[in-house]
């Protein structure tokens, strides 16, 4: 019953040609500042989950009701890309475990083809102490020659020329190369662990590119981004914060 992991979307929603964000954990809760910050602003509509036993055995709590530790939400912004009138955000707060991605990658895939999905943005970051200050605050990689220009000469995004990848994002993009997928990869750099409201704001800056009625405003980001700290401590226990070590990306030069 439980051979992969269950993607269950509501069927009264369309999702043709829709753009999805995932936003899987990173350093600093970019992703989940991200995430948050367009579920609020575009007023997203929670539309479905991702149910599998090795997922974290946690629920968010959200006005009293309990949500899925890997969510989906939609709604219907504008947005730039050639067909794309539909956002979907894809979000987990909690790590996932290695030997979760690729399994949880086909899953996504396959509900993504059968969604006909038109695009995909996946949020990341990587830690500026590590890497040092020669590179951007923002980095880019791309699953196919299209959306490479589209990172690099239309979103001006750096892209990242030699490294390594890990967590969902690596899997992801390793995939989508493999189907020929528009994937694109927005990378942030980041101070530490600490929530990084500033490298949100940059993915921000870039995505509203895509969503031309994104109304960047950095004030609330920095208070959410206090805000998730509270919340999500909670959240990510000592056996969790083991995981969050290999679930993050990394970058190796």
């Amino acid at each position: 019953m439980f051979a992969e992991p269950i993607v269950r979307v509501s069927e009264s929603h369309d999702f043709s040609d829709a753009l999805v964000v995932s936003c899987f954990p990173t350093q600093g809760m970019v992703s989940t500042i991200v995430a948050h910050h367009l579920i609020d602003q575009l007023e997203l509509e929670f539309v479905g989950g991702v149910r599998h036993p090795e997922l974290p055995p946690y629920c968010l709590v959200k006005d009293g009701a309990p949500m899925p530790p890997v969510r989906l939400y939609s709604g219907e912004p504008m947005c730039k890309l050639d067909s794309c009138d539909r956002l979907v955000v894809v979000i987990s707060e909690l790590p996932i475990k290695e030997s979760m991605c690729l399994p949880l990658t086909e899953s996504l895939f396959k509900w993504s083809k059968r969604a006909n999905i038109g695009a995909a943005v996946l949020i990341d970051a990587f830690s500026k102490d590590e890497q040092g200050d020669e590179y951007p605050d923002i980095l880019g990689v791309a699953a196919t020659d299209q959306t490479r220009l589209l990172l690099n000469e239309e979103m001006e995004v750096d892209l990242l020329q030699e490294g390594m990848l890990g967590g969902m994002t690596g899997i992801m993009l390793g995939e989508a190369r493999r189907r020929g997928l528009s994937l694109m990869a927005i990378i942030a750099g980041t101070a530490g662990d600490v929530p990084d409201a500033r490298a949100a704001v940059r993915v921000i800056e870039k995505l509203d590119y895509l969503l031309p009625n994104i109304k960047l405003d950095a004030e609330p980001l920095l208070e959410q981004a206090m805000q998730f700290e509270a919340d999500i401590t909670g959240m990510v226990e000592s056996r969790l914060a083991t995981q969050s070590s290999s679930s993050d990306t990394s970058m190796f030069v």
